[in-house]
């Protein structure tokens, strides 16, 4: 990582007190190389406060309108609940939006060059509060890809047209809401390594003080990179090839059910053709087929979504922890390549809680009759509106972008 005068100076400090303090007077020789920054510090600094209040504006406005709707709408439902992939959809609108709520709080601390004001307290707390919520949203998204797999097999072997009866339902709704308490508890398990070694210290140079992990005096390196390498494995690493495996079994289950099954009975619906036609799904063919197309093509995004903005991060913050181990030869280029790239595709991380809302909200279309009961219906009563948006004529396993038509107590 690129070093600004001020950690220079605290690097040089650091080295001479392990310099000093040695018992035995083995004074080790440290080769310190000082880079030539090859860009602007405080540029790269308002790029980030910009695109971080813009991720925290939509982010919020987002997943709020989106867990309001959800909530409102099961609350609403009363004795005949939504499929239970809305139990992940709201966990995930609830992480999305507390991970929103934190960015301020950063943005702030950015736009003084990295001082942290706040106190040791609010350091800890801030990052454990955005830390559990990153991977907690991330969780949900890998326990979605599966249930909805599970949901497409599980009606395929009982058949179309069969019905779970209210003992299996209420066993999958435990089942699921069961996982959703793991999730969390995983999160939380995930988040405390890092947060357990922050501290707000006070910089040699000057009167910043900073928020960063102090890691122990005998091994800081080690520590350190092992961090890293936990992130990347509990972020990415086991998360994307579920996320994939999973989805990509579904398209082809999807594919098959087109041959062995009429539309009506294993149709997976996602928001409506019409929003997501291309010239491949817009050719003449049963509307079924059209309804798989489309399915196949929002999976698609599901995974290239994830991919796209989890992907650079990981692989620069990999790059990062090989070039701490001596793996990767670390030159003043690539220290430089690595300052920029980690805190800009932190950012494009982050731009997760902007694009989930629309694949799993805003482009199905059960959810948008949801949105016009709360804003429409709401205030016009006397127009006859209801008979338009009522849902109950709309399968209950639309209200998952990708989920088969199942009875309304699933």
């Amino acid at each position: 990582m690129s070093l600004s005068t001020s950690e220079m100076e605290d690097l040089w400090e650091y080295f001479g007190e392990r310099n000093s303090s040695d018992p035995l007077g083995n004074i080790s020789s440290v080769d310190v190389v000082l880079c030539a920054t090859a860009f602007s510090r405080r540029a790269l600094l308002s790029s980030m406060c910009v695109l971080y209040t813009f991720i925290f504006v939509v982010g919020l406005a987002a997943n709020a309108l989106v867990l309001w709707v959800n909530v409102r709408a099961q609350r609403d439902a009363g004795a005949a609940p939504r499929h239970e992939t809305h139990v992940y959809v709201t966990q995930l609108a609830a992480a999305d939006l507390c991970v929103c709520v934190t960015l301020p709080v950063w943005v702030s601390s950015l736009a003084q060059s990295g001082h942290w004001p706040f106190g040791e307290a609010a350091c800890k707390l801030t990052h454990l509060l955005f830390s559990v919520n990153l991977f907690s949203s991330i969780f949900f998204l890998a326990c979605m890809s599966v249930d909805r797999y599970l949901g497409v097999v599980g009606r395929g072997g009982r058949g179309a047209g069969a019905a779970d009866g209210p003992a299996a339902a209420r066993r999958r709704k435990l089942i699921r809401r069961g996982v959703c308490v793991g999730v969390w508890l995983l999160a939380l398990l995930a988040s405390l390594p890092d947060t357990y070694f922050l501290r707000a210290v006070r910089s040699a140079h000057g009167e910043a003080t900073l928020c960063r992990p102090v890691y122990p005096d005998h091994s800081p390196q080690e520590w350190m990179v092992g961090v890293q390498l936990s992130f990347i494995l509990l972020g990415f690493a086991l998360p994307f090839p579920v996320i994939a495996v999973f989805y990509a079994l579904l398209a082809r289950a999807l594919s098959r059910s087109s041959v062995t099954s009429p539309p009506s009975s294993s149709s997976v619906i996602t928001s409506s053709t019409s929003c997501c036609s291309s010239s491949s799904c817009s050719s003449p063919g049963s509307a079924g087929e059209q309804e798989r197309c489309v399915s196949r093509r929002v999976i698609l995004a599901y995974i290239v979504v994830f991919l796209g903005c989890w992907g650079p991060y990981h692989a620069i913050l990999l790059t990062d922890a090989l070039s701490q181990l001596g793996v990767v030869p670390l030159t003043c280029g690539l220290e430089n390549v690595l300052y920029v790239a980690l805190h800009l595709t932190q950012c494009l991380s982050l731009f997760h809680c902007c694009f989930n809302p629309i694949l799993y909200n805003f482009i199905n279309r059960n959810y948008r009759y949801d949105l016009m009961k709360a804003f429409i219906f709401k205030y016009s009563t006397r127009t006859g509106l209801a008979r338009l948006i009522d849902t109950s004529h709309v399968s209950e396993a639309e209200y998952s972008a990708v989920a088969v038509d199942s009875s309304p107590q699933v």
